[in-house]
């Protein structure tokens, strides 16, 4: 599985969700692509205020703030199970 994060180098929000899931990426072993949205014009403009966002494909799991409640109920509506379990 893959989420990605889209993310700003210089957004302290960004770096906080993104420590943030280092546990989980441990814990589930999904990938986590990050997406600086400054390189392109179009993701910019779609989630300039919104960022830092979590995202598996296009569907949005949390954005601002990791919300850990949504993203147990996304990994197990998925069925994505601890990797030591």
């Amino acid at each position: 599985m893959r989420l990605t994060l889209m993310f700003r180098e210089y957004c302290s929000l960004c770096h906080q969700m993104q420590a943030a899931l280092q546990p989980y990426q441990a814990q589930y072993g999904f990938a986590l692509d990050v997406v600086d949205v400054d390189a392109d014009a179009a993701l910019e403009a779609k989630y300039n205020e919104l960022v830092p966002v979590l995202l598996h494909g296009e569907v949005e799991i949390c954005h601002w703030h990791l919300d850990e409640a949504a993203l147990q109920a996304f990994l197990a509506q998925h069925s994505i199970v601890p990797c030591n379990g």
